[in-house]
């Protein structure tokens, strides 16, 4: 006689999520203290921060596998200085479009105190944001006067602050300042030293970025190609982090 064989089932066991709002309501219910209830929505603090990271995290990931083209749609030409370069509009109009998709916004904050320092920041819909700051003298390029030499460094910061934020700045991204000029001033020692320091600290490739500057030795770097030159680097910098 063959024996019968018995299976066993087993039920399902489902993973039940209890969130701290849950935990709070269950507790007042119960009629928790003051010390616990605090404890709590301490909690549920940090539980919808880590949430709305995670949503962050996740929207600008799905930003970056679908960047948008930002072309150079802007020539500047004063006296026998001439270049072209992605205009502030241009670049802010096409990412913020992006970025909206997603739940994502960029904004900007300005300083000043010797130098000119320009806060970018990315802020999701759920709270969390993420932000990058760029400093920079103002740009005396081309005879401007001191209101143009802000208005030229603000523009130029805000800029690249949002593209390195956003994982987009790189040695390609313009030709700000490459001038045709009849008389070259060079940068100084000093200024060669902090760009060569930079270029080690993030692991720069120097022929490519030589290439971008269009200098067969830093020593013959325009001096009106300075920031140019230390924003890139420090733009790639902060893109190395992320």
């Amino acid at each position: 006689m063959e024996k019968e064989t018995k299976v066993a089932i087993v039920p399902e066991v489902k993973e039940i999520k209890v969130s701290p709002s849950a935990l709070i309501e269950l507790a007042i219910s119960k009629g928790a203290d003051l010390d616990k209830l605090d404890k709590l929505l301490t909690l549920q603090e940090r539980y919808e921060g880590m949430e709305a990271k995670k949503a962050f995290n996740k929207a600008m990931a799905e930003f970056k596998a679908n960047p948008p083209k930002i072309d150079k749609d802007k020539t500047v030409s004063y006296g026998t200085t001439k270049y072209n370069h992605a205009s502030l509009a241009n670049v802010t109009d096409k990412i913020n479009c992006e970025l909206s998709k997603y739940g994502l916004s960029a904004s900007w904050s300005v300083k000043q105190n010797g130098t000119i320092s320009v806060t970018c920041k990315i802020t999701h819909v759920k709270g969390h944001f993420e932000e990058t700051t760029l400093s920079a003298a103002s740009d005396t390029s081309g005879s401007k006067n001191p209101i143009q030499a802000i208005g030229s460094t603000l523009s130029y910061l805000e800029r690249y602050s949002l593209l390195a934020l956003t994982g987009l700045a790189t040695f390609e991204d313009d030709d700000d300042g490459q001038a045709t000029t009849s008389v070259i001033e060079y940068i100084t020692d000093k200024e060669r030293h902090e760009l060569t320091d930079l270029a080690v600290d993030c692991g720069a490739d120097m022929p490519k970025f030589m290439a971008y500057l269009k200098v067969e030795d830093l020593a013959k770097l325009p001096k009106a190609d300075f920031n140019k030159a230390k924003l890139a680097l420090i733009a790639k910098k902060g893109k190395a982090k992320k």
